[in-house]
């Protein structure tokens, strides 16, 4: 049998979020091993046959010089987005190979700083660009001030010029304050990764509140009469709504006799007029942060590539478990206590507590695996296909066939 491309290369993924905050790209990392000779028209021909109309764009991040001249030679027009680090154009066999690239039609994205944007004669054969702020232009950007407001005296100074350039992608922006004023106010394509830890930061005065775009959405698909599996794809899509959906059903309130561990099993029991009144209940409370929606989209994503890295086969309630595993193993991030915590109020399978909490158990290897590709550390991948017994191709396909899945709202 013919060894797939997916074999030798180890692939890693980033979102990268538009200024609605929502998915518009992901960014693919893609590393080989040293010694391996990689059939890239091969791995082109593996995305074009997984991927959708409505699959997300990509944008190739090859991670050694031979992978990214193999990519720039041989991709034909149409092919994914290919990102050029800024400084391998010293390497003059890149250099030409870019240029030639150009010719041919292939769209390429150049990454660097923000300070060191290449000359005019090469820049033309970029059609964007991933720029990281140095410290000076994130401090020169946060000083500018906002567009003078509507009314406001004539005497106001005028504001400082931002470095921000707009049209384009920016990474590594850690501050939400950085964040809205590359999307909002300068216009940014996207932004590479999320400021997670500061958008939950300026929010923590406030309890963290299931989406009312969620809540809206499962209410809709209740009085639509449409199918269970449908109700509790929507309540997944919330890590928030989905907690407190299984606090609430095994709750004295309620009087169940046995513990609700799911939240198909929770669905079942409350019947569907319970659920919209419990539903109604949310919903003055909900949170339209939009700053938010890509904290709860990349948590889902990470669920469901738990679930696809530890395919149950035709075990739904296995499936369903390790999905919710997925999908509750950083709820502590949104609700400021331990995990270990909030994991007990809920009568769940020790598997969840075991690998979220403790590290351990079955479902411990997919979890971390899910957590590792959410990053560019090929090394920290490859240990695990080892201290696991992963498959590397099967990884491969695993996280593929989820980016696929993913659906974005094309312009």
């Amino acid at each position: 049998m013919v060894q797939s491309v997916l074999g030798s290369l180890i692939l890693g993924y980033r979102p990268l979020w538009n200024r609605a905050r929502k998915l518009a790209a992901i960014q693919l990392y893609v590393h080989s091993e040293a010694s391996a000779l990689v059939d890239t028209a091969h791995l082109l021909r593996t995305l074009q046959e997984l991927w959708s109309a409505s699959s997300p764009p990509i944008l190739l991040s090859p991670q050694n010089h031979q992978l990214l001249s193999n990519m720039l030679e041989h991709a034909p027009r149409g092919a994914p987005w290919i990102e050029v680090r800024g400084n391998w154009l010293s390497d003059s066999t890149i250099y030409a190979l870019v240029k030639a690239a150009h010719q041919r039609g292939l769209k390429l994205v150049w990454r660097g700083e923000l300070g060191r944007l290449p000359e005019p004669d090469i820049a033309q054969c970029f059609d964007n660009s991933l720029l990281t702020l140095r410290p000076e232009d994130a401090v020169a950007a946060l000083k500018a001030a906002p567009a003078a407001r509507p009314g406001a005296p004539p005497t106001q100074p005028a504001r400082t010029t931002s470095p921000v350039l707009a049209g384009q992608m920016y990474e590594n922006i850690a501050s939400r304050a950085l964040m809205e004023h590359c999307l909002d106010q300068h216009n940014a394509l996207a932004l590479a990764g999320w400021p997670t830890e500061d958008v939950l930061y300026s929010l923590r005065h406030h309890p963290q509140q299931p989406s009312h775009a969620v809540i809206f959405k499962l209410m809709k698909a209740i009085d639509a009469e449409q199918s269970l599996e449908t109700f509790e794809d929507i309540m997944g899509q919330d890590p928030i709504l989905a907690y407190r959906f299984m606090v609430y059903t095994n709750s004295a309130a309620l009087g169940l006799r046995t513990g609700i561990d799911s939240l198909r099993r929770g669905l079942v029991m409350m019947g569907y007029g319970s659920i919209k009144r419990w539903l109604s209940d949310q919903l003055p409370h909900a949170s339209t942060d939009p700053n938010m929606q890509p904290v709860r989209e990349a948590m889902v994503m990470r669920a469901q590539l738990t679930a696809q890295l530890l395919d149950a086969g035709v075990e739904n309630d296995l499936r369903r478990e390790i999905y919710l595993c997925g999908l509750l193993s950083q709820i502590d991030d949104l609700l400021g206590e331990p995990l270990g915590t909030i994991l007990r109020r809920l009568p769940l399978s020790e598997r969840i507590y075991d690998a979220t909490v403790l590290r351990t158990g079955p479902y411990t290897g997919g979890l971390q695996m899910a957590c590792a590709l959410e990053t560019d550390d090929a090394s920290a991948i490859r240990n695990l296909c080892e201290t696991f017994e992963l498959d590397l191709e099967e990884v491969n396909r695993a996280l593929l066939r989820v980016l696929a899945d993913l659906e974005v709202e094309r312009r």
